[in-house]
């Protein structure tokens, strides 16, 4: 039979099938496609060559440089050696289903090598499997990177619809961390003091901003006579260099006010970076950073691991440096500041996530609602 195809020519095609039944149903598919006007597919090309094409054309230009580099590593690791010679207008949704499955259930073992005639790696064919499995948060990830790009090939009518849209996936349990008390926040501030870091501490706890905003603020983003400071940066290391980038959303892209006990805090960051300047002479490597090296450098994230762990140790707190940002949360929600309030400040992305995050920090909260709750009844 003859149908209109993606090319926007007639072509005429021929359908197989083991029983006239199968052939039947096919033709059928075909003629109500054609009645509605919907093309027909007449691209050969392979999932490998089209997931190259769409690295290169969509997610590259498109997208961040952070987002462009997950993606091609999932498509480069996981999905051409996997999927990547089926063509994919035959990729069918039982396929996909199968293999997620079977990836969920492998043992990564990339340090002991694979054994090509066992299809396995080597440590399980020795008897000494170390039960590295895929987390779910990655097979989730790698099904989103091929339902984003099949997504696009629908867009582009190189496909009529999206095989891995119909394959479902275990939603991985996030975890929001662990919010601080008032009386813990206090704490960490004052025994900052003397770090050369603190305004960082500071600006994490109060304002909420993020590791990357950190690291990737500049000083003519902070305006001392308005006593405000613009979020328009993020610090990422992408292709293994320390890159400006735009932060993680369009609400992420905000102006704040800057309370006085904040801007003191960066007045006093200013004079001490200014001295650090000058100790190191020709040395001094200007980037117009508010948090640097010695040397006026990017500073590196795993640095700034490295001076928040021994804070943290010294201070018996057993949390991670973003938990600063979700205590920055809680801590507002709990003074009564309105919820949208709250978003704007720490720029998330809706509403939901500010209170989800607080649902799961604020216990005290939750512990004194019920306490008056009991008080009522008894």
């Amino acid at each position: 039979m003859f149908v209109t195809t993606t090319g926007g020519i007639r072509k005429r095609v021929s359908v197989y099938g083991k029983t006239r039944d199968e052939v039947r149903a096919k033709i059928t598919d075909l003629q109500a496609q054609e009645n509605q006007g919907i093309p027909v597919p007449d691209t050969n090309m392979n999932v490998e060559d089209y997931l190259t094409y769409w690295l290169a054309k969509v997610v590259k230009v498109h997208r961040r440089p952070k987002t462009y580099q997950g993606y091609e590593s999932v498509v480069r690791v996981h999905l051409v050696p996997a999927l990547g010679r089926k063509k994919i207008r035959t990729l069918r949704a039982a396929e996909v289903r199968t293999w997620l499955a079977r990836v969920a259930a492998e043992c990564q073992c990339c340090k002991h090598g694979w054994d090509k005639a066992r299809r396995e790696p080597q440590c399980c064919s020795a008897g000494e499997c170390c039960k590295a499995l895929l987390s779910r948060r990655m097979v989730q990830s790698i099904h989103a990177v091929l339902r984003n790009a099949l997504q696009n090939a629908v867009r582009e009518e190189l496909i009529v619809r999206n095989v891995a849209q119909l394959v479902q996936v275990p939603t991985p349990a996030y975890s929001s961390g662990k919010g601080l008390s008032v009386a813990e926040a206090r704490l960490l501030l004052r025994k900052s003091e003397s770090d050369r870091l603190h305004a960082l501490y500071v600006l994490a706890l109060v304002m909420g901003m993020r590791r990357g905003e950190l690291l990737g603020l500049r000083w003519d983003a902070v305006d001392f006579d308005r006593e405000s400071l613009i979020v328009e940066r993020a610090l990422q290391r992408v292709d293994g260099a320390l890159t400006l980038v735009q932060p993680k959303t369009l609400s992420s892209v905000r102006t704040v006010p800057l309370p006085p006990f904040v801007v003191k805090a960066l007045l006093d960051h200013r004079e001490r970076q200014a001295g650090e300047r000058a100790a190191a002479g020709i040395d001094w490597k200007e980037h117009g950073l508010v948090f640097t090296s010695r040397i006026g450098t990017p500073l590196e994230p795993d640095n700034l691991r490295r001076s928040w762990h021994p804070l943290r140790s010294r201070l018996g707190l057993d949390i991670r440096f973003h938990d600063l940002r979700h205590s920055a949360v809680s801590l507002l929600l709990d003074l009564g500041v309105p919820p949208h309030i709250v978003r704007q400040i720490v720029g998330h992305s809706d509403i939901g996530v500010t209170m989800k995050v607080y649902a799961h920090a604020s216990l005290d909260e939750q512990r004194k609602a019920l306490r008056k709750l009991g008080d009522a009844l008894s």
